[in-house]
């Protein structure tokens, strides 16, 4: 494929819970839309995080991402999110990538209180597909007028601080595509000295570009303090800070600014013979939803990807100037016809390529129409689970990719009835994520023998 479509979504909640429809700030209508994002992301800031909720939050999805995966989840897999107190990042995938999307991992920066309290910081998830690496982060800086120097150093901490355990992209700009957003808090700059009501009569006249000069955030990219290696699109939308709960009404206790913002980079020639790049679609803020003091921003980008390699080897090119090609599952299941709820179950697999297996690679039983990957009813580990029968594939392969192996669930979690699926997860001591493979719908049901 040659583009893949991402939508992005910022939003700080200021501790609500998500009590109006979410379907406009995820841009979802009844319309049929073919051009439907490939990946959905989502980051939301100041999510309720008193201890009781941080408790329901390790077991079940908090509000925010229960609500918009059950708005999402007839097409799309959660692969992943990460919490530190109200910081929430969330991503979402069309289920038709799922295997083509490699080395999940996340990295998490504290910034509160010298970097002793996670109420500000950034919270970060990348991941590879169809070749390219893509790094989000979701960022909660520090506030008020007064403190753009603390925002400028909480932002040269992320990017020092955030180490991740894949070699060749361990830092956030190492990655071909990176895509930043959050309530960075950068406000108007001192020397703006107009009082909330006159900057709102400025905002009623709709003078946003006289007003978007004197942004803090924009003055520290020029100066090359912060920011200053992401591009951004001008926002032509009103400042989404400060308004009264309830109400799309400003607040004058505070300036309004832009808090909310959506910036990127692409590394555009990290490879020989393929120029990436990114198509900005939109960038709008939503100020219908009255839950917190804040607008929460969206923004749409078309990404370019390589030509799978098997297109670009008619050119000539060379495997090794190309991205790699996972159109094929690295696991394959034999088919599975049935499993007993009540007895000891089998399956087996084939590698098609060579892997390097870890003590951590697992297999996990996930119900029909999961909706994210941390749904697994049960699993086992491979090193466990799993030993090479004598049976061979008889193709061409070499021997070592071609062994069978068979794969045994000793007991399946009471009432394990209906239909259900196996997905082969490889994982490294970091916890650094791929699925690669997935086995066909199988019911499991009551043995009417025993």
């Amino acid at each position: 494929m040659d583009n893949l479509r991402l939508y992005f979504s910022t939003y700080n909640v200021g501790t609500s819970t998500p009590d109006q429809d979410l379907r406009e700030l995820l841009s979802i209508s009844d319309k049929k839309n073919e051009n439907r994002p490939d990946l959905f992301v989502l980051g939301f800031q100041e999510v309720k995080a008193q201890p009781q909720n941080m408790l329901l939050d390790t077991l079940f999805d908090d509000p925010w991402t229960y609500t918009c995966k059950e708005l999402l989840q007839c097409d799309y897999i959660k692969l992943k999110s990460l919490r530190l107190q109200g910081l929430l990042l969330v991503v979402f995938s069309l289920k038709k990538h799922l295997l083509n999307i490699r080395e999940i991992d996340s990295e998490y920066t504290r910034t509160g209180l010298a970097g002793m309290w996670g109420n500000k910081g950034a919270v970060s998830i990348r991941l590879g597909i169809y070749g390219c690496s893509i790094c989000f982060v979701n960022a909660h800086l520090s506030a008020h007028d007064d403190h753009l120097k603390d925002r400028v150093e909480d932002y040269n901490s992320i990017i020092q601080d955030q180490e991740f355990h894949v070699a060749e992209t361990s830092k956030i700009f190492y990655h071909d595509y990176v895509f930043w957003m959050g309530d960075l808090n950068f406000r108007l700059l001192e020397e703006y000295d107009k009082n909330p009501e006159e900057i709102e009569r400025q905002i009623v006249k709709k003078d946003i570009k006289s007003l978007f000069e004197y942004d803090q955030l924009r003055a520290v990219m020029k100066k090359g303090e912060a920011f200053s290696e992401l591009t951004e699109q001008d926002p032509d939308f009103p400042p989404t800070f400060k308004f009264s709960v309830g109400t799309p009404c400003y607040d004058h206790k505070r300036r309004p600014a832009w808090c909310d913002r959506i910036l990127y980079r692409v590394n555009s020639n990290n490879y020989e013979n393929v120029t990436l790049k990114v198509d900005q679609l939109s960038y709008k803020s939503h100020p219908n939803y009255v839950l917190s003091d804040h607008k929460p921003v969206t923004a749409e980008f078309i990404i370019k990807v390589p030509q799978p390699v098997l297109k670009l080897r008619m050119h000539s090119l060379a495997v090794d100037q190309v991205f790699s090609d996972y159109s094929e599952s690295v696991i394959e299941f034999d088919k599975i016809n049935s499993w007993d709820e009540e007895g000891e179950n089998k399956a087996y697999y084939r590698r098609t390529k060579e892997i390097r297996e870890s003590a951590e690679d697992w297999i996990g039983l996930f119900k029909e129409n999961f909706a994210g990957l941390d749904e697994y009813v049960t699993y086992e580990y491979v090193s466990k689970c799993a030993t090479p029968t004598d049976e061979s594939s008889g193709s061409s392969k070499k021997p070592e990719d071609s062994k069978k192996y068979e794969v045994v669930f000793p007991d399946l979690p009471n009432r394990c009835r209906g239909n259900y699926c196996l997905l082969y997860f490889s994982q490294t001591e970091d916890k650094v994520t791929s699925v690669l493979g997935i086995s066909n719908l199988f019911p499991i049901m009551k043995n009417e023998s025993d």
